[in-house]
């Protein structure tokens, strides 16, 4: 008897000791609906797979369990001051977020009133961080980046003459159009610029106009769902410039209707697969272990950019934890412009702005034959 109430006290003492167990909260501010959703589950899909990798963290010399709390902003600027809602009152330490620089933007006074830091993973629009201490990022930008496609249009392709295309309203969309504008008319080329406004599904007079006057490039920077039904409407045209885009276009499903025709996709990106061997075969690994996971990143074990670059945050936020050395959110925010951190997309450190400093892009295309991505460049500006 006795013997069986001394294990009746150790169970009990570990199923104490289990519940009393410290906990640390990130917030997963990402689409999981609308035009984006497709984009922003993949950027989760790294931090998720970072989290099972390393799900605990020390900090001032307690270990804690570390817990993602999601909020699914929608894709949508209406309804991303809720979602940033939810994450303060679920009490989290610091954010990660979002896929899509406009939800960044509409959240961003939410966590800034609630001394809650953010760390955007591939929102690239400046205005995500400018003016404003709590919001810091560590992706390229879209001055770099617009102008990187720029480059590569005017000088590797021989384009002269480009179109861009973005959806109204749309601040990444708009952002980088202007961007590569501004660096292509630099180079002493012309662009023809038009948006369309959101909903549209049929981008036949858009390819016509591109067609018509005369571009050699067309420059479309819009969300996967977008540019899907534009390669497969230019493969049905049979256009013969090839599309361009940001990283938004970084996609399997991009790949996959592009795969079969003739439509050349040129994009720039943060992440290629090759460049960390050990983290491509564990996310692999990962999502053919997981059902959900592997329908989430679009039914195979493509690496998406965004993936790697969730799971780099990830583990920039547990660096950021560990150096303020507590839980409180004010701390963690003090803590994060000394963070330096080195990832599988390369070394991530802060400039003042809150910024990550990077100085080149992959520029990859699909091989339209089998589908794949393939490494063209690693590219900077001159």
């Amino acid at each position: 008897m006795k013997k069986v109430l001394a294990i009746v006290m150790a169970m009990m003492l570990i199923l104490s000791a289990a519940a009393m167990a410290e906990t640390v909260k990130i917030g997963v501010f990402e689409p999981a609906s609308g035009d984006s959703g497709a984009g922003g589950k993949q950027e989760t899909l790294g931090m998720q797979f970072a989290n099972q990798e390393t799900p605990t963290v020390e900090i001032g010399g307690v270990t804690y369990d570390v817990e993602l709390v999601y909020a699914d902003n929608g894709s949508d600027t209406t309804k991303a001051p809720s979602a940033a809602n939810s994450l303060v009152d679920a009490g989290v330490s610091v954010v990660l977020g979002s896929y899509g620089s406009g939800v960044s933007i509409a959240g961003s006074e939410i966590f800034m009133n609630a001394s809650i830091p953010a760390i955007g993973v591939t929102c690239t629009n400046p205005q995500v961080t400018a003016g404003n201490s709590h919001y810091f990022r560590i992706c390229f930008l879209d001055p770099f980046q617009g102008t990187v496609l720029a480059n590569y249009a005017f000088k590797e392709l021989g384009a002269t003459t480009a179109y861009t295309l973005g959806e109204l309203g749309n601040d990444y969309d708009q952002g980088l159009c202007t961007y590569f504008k501004q660096a292509f008319e630099g180079l002493g080329g012309t662009v023809v610029a038009e948006s369309f406004p959101t909903g549209t599904a049929d981008f036949t007079s858009y390819l016509t106009n591109a067609a018509n006057y005369g571009a050699q490039v067309f420059f479309c920077p819009v969300s996967i769902a977008y540019s899907t039904q534009i390669i497969q409407q230019a493969s049905s045209q049979g256009v013969t410039f090839p599309i361009l885009g940001g990283d938004t276009l970084d996609s399997n499903k991009v790949a996959e209707a592009a795969k079969g025709t003739n439509v050349q996709i040129i994009i720039t990106t943060f992440y290629q697969e090759g460049a960390a061997p050990e983290f491509d075969e564990g996310i692999k690994a990962w999502l053919n272990a997981d059902s959900e996971a592997m329908t989430n990143n679009g039914g195979n074990d493509m690496i998406a950019a965004v993936s790697a670059m969730g799971y780099d945050a990830y583990y920039v936020a547990l660096e950021a934890l560990k150096a303020a050395g507590s839980t409180d959110s004010a701390a963690v925010m003090a803590a994060l412009p000394g963070v330096t951190y080195d990832g599988v997309s390369g070394h991530i450190e802060f400039d003042e702005t809150g910024d990550a400093i990077r100085s080149s892009a992959f520029v990859k295309k699909i091989n339209n034959e089998t589908g794949e991505w393939e490494f063209v460049a690693e590219q900077t500006v001159d």
